[in-house]
């Protein structure tokens, strides 16, 4: 088993999907329609992996209540006009099919939608392969812990030997406020020294890292 790991719960945007850079540039546009200070790169992947509503509130802290829902239907605008173009990193759906052939159990916590999510795990063909999924509007958004306990809970799965695959800090954040194990991926949303600076059980580099370290512990 990996590391002794039963359940290996993966994040997906930045993580098995190569969309960090489409959801920065989705909130940047979106601000640009309603004419508010358009957030740096830097500070626009930092909120990738939170809900949408709370992602563009640390985003664009000028935002007013009132223009939420504006600003939120302008972004899922802007990010589906780039969504069929997105793909999985290299090599990720030959993991995934690799460790659910070996019984591992597998899930997916994500700061994605419900709706978003079940699209994208039709379009990619992965959902089989995944015996449960949480989503950001479904419980509380990282860094709460909520995602994974209710999945552990479901899949009869103890936090000891469960792993969360990530490339945010949210997502090192709600592994530790699980009590669970982090192994976070250098090549999504957030820079590898700030996913250093949460100590999690490894830090890879590349899809191809993340990959080898898996397989090689299974």
């Amino acid at each position: 088993m990996v590391e002794g790991f039963d359940l290996i719960v993966f994040d997906w945007d930045g993580t098995l999907l190569d969309s960090a850079a489409a959801i920065a540039q989705a909130i940047q546009a979106s601000c640009r329609d309603l004419g508010l200070p358009e957030p740096s790169d830097e500070q626009a992947r930092y909120v990738i992996g939170l809900g949408l509503g709370e992602a563009l509130r640390h985003a664009v802290p000028a935002l007013r209540e009132p223009d939420y829902p504006r600003i939120i239907e302008r972004y899922r605008h802007h990010f589906l006009a780039m969504d069929h173009e997105l793909r999985l990193f290299d090599g990720v759906p030959q993991l995934i099919a690799e460790l659910a052939g070996r019984g591992r159990m597998l899930g997916v916590a994500t700061g994605k939608s419900r709706v978003g999510l079940d699209r994208a795990l039709a379009h990619t063909g992965l959902g089989a392969h995944f015996l449960a999924t949480r989503c950001a509007d479904e419980c509380f958004s990282k860094p709460h812990p909520a995602m994974l306990e209710q999945l552990m809970d479901e899949l009869g799965a103890d936090p000891a030997r469960t792993l969360m695959v990530g490339d945010t800090t949210h997502d090192m954040q709600m592994a530790r406020n699980a009590g669970v194990a982090g192994l976070a991926v250098g090549f999504g949303a957030h820079p590898l020294a700030a996913l250093e600076a949460e100590q999690p059980l490894a830090c890879v580099r590349t899809p191809g890292d993340m990959a080898r370290w898996l397989l090689e512990r299974a």
